[in-house]
């Protein structure tokens, strides 16, 4: 049963996410209106909410999202999915054009 509500589509787009009074990286790998999977070095709580930051041109948007899966192989922390919370207009603009981009 399929649970996402939006079609994720593969990308590579780097992110950064303050938290603790540091700024991490991150890339997400791929992404959709509501969600996205982040590669990252960091593990956070489930239900941990974070401010995602990713540069658009000369705008960086800020993105509410909540960490909804951990994914870790051979005990080594590989990355996060996210639940997007009340995604903006500019992000979900964002993904129209990457997603235009990826079908031409």
């Amino acid at each position: 049963m399929e649970k996402r509500v939006s079609k994720r589509m593969p990308t590579r787009v780097a992110l950064r996410f303050p938290c603790c009074n540091t700024v991490h990286s991150g890339v997400a790998t791929n992404l959709s209106e509501d969600g996205m999977f982040i590669n990252a070095e960091l593990s956070f709580p489930i239900q941990s909410r974070l401010e995602i930051l990713i540069p658009s041109g000369k705008e960086i948007l800020k993105v509410p999202v909540k960490i909804t899966r951990i994914v870790e192989k051979d005990k080594v922390y590989k990355g996060m999915g996210v639940e997007l919370v009340n995604p903006q207009k500019n992000y979900l603009e964002f993904v129209i054009k990457l997603n235009l981009n990826c079908q031409s």
